[in-house]
C-alpha cells in the first residue's frame, strides 16, 4: 500500500490490531517532533493528518478540528500536558542518542536513559504537548 496515495477509505479498511491516534493542536510541529527526535517516518503530512511509521507499526496523528464531531476532543485539556497517563514505548531507538537530540533541541528529557530491571535501557521523552514517548533497546 502507498501510504501517501492510499484513499482515506482504503487506509482504514487496511487497519487491523491496536490503532494509535494522537489528537494534536499542531499536526506538522508533532510530526517533525516524532521525526527529527526518533527518526520515524512520516507520511500524508497535512495541517489536519499525518501517518507516522515505525517499523511495522503506524500511528495516526489528528489535528483538533478533524474530531470536531467526536465526544473525545472535549475531554482534551485546554493547555498541556494532553498526554498525562499515556507511554509511547519507541523499540529499536537507541535512548541515549534520542535524548541527546532532545536536549539540544530543547525538549523535557522527563526520565533521562537507565538500564531498567525489566531488561530494556530507555528514556523517556515529552512532546510539546506533553505526550510521553520512550525510546527503548534491550540493556546490555
Amino acid at each position: 500500500m502507498d501510504l501517501e496515495t492510499v484513499t482515506p477509505e482504503d487506509f482504514g479498511r487496511s487497519l487491523t490490531g491496536i490503532g494509535v491516534n494522537l489528537l494534536s493542536g499542531d499536526v506538522r510541529a508533532l510530526a517533525g517532533f516524532l521525526s527529527d527526535m526518533f527518526g520515524l517516518t512520516v507520511h500524508r503530512l497535512s495541517d489536519d493528518f499525518a501517518i507516522v511509521r515505525h517499523d511495522g507499526m503506524m500511528m495516526q496523528l489528528h489535528s483538533d478540528g478533524t474530531f470536531g464531531g467526536h465526544p473525545l476532543l472535549g475531554l482534551v485539556p485546554e493547555s498541556p500536558p494532553r498526554g498525562g497517563g499515556l507511554q509511547l514505548y519507541l523499540f529499536g531507538i537507541d535512548p541515549d542518542a534520542a535524548a541527546k537530540r532532545a536536549e539540544a533541541a530543547g525538549h523535557m528529557v522527563l526520565e533521562q536513559p537507565a538500564d531498567k530491571p525489566h531488561g530494556l535501557r530507555e528514556a523517556t521523552i515529552l512532546s510539546p504537548e506533553g505526550y510521553a514517548f520512550s525510546p527503548a533497546t534491550a540493556a546490555a
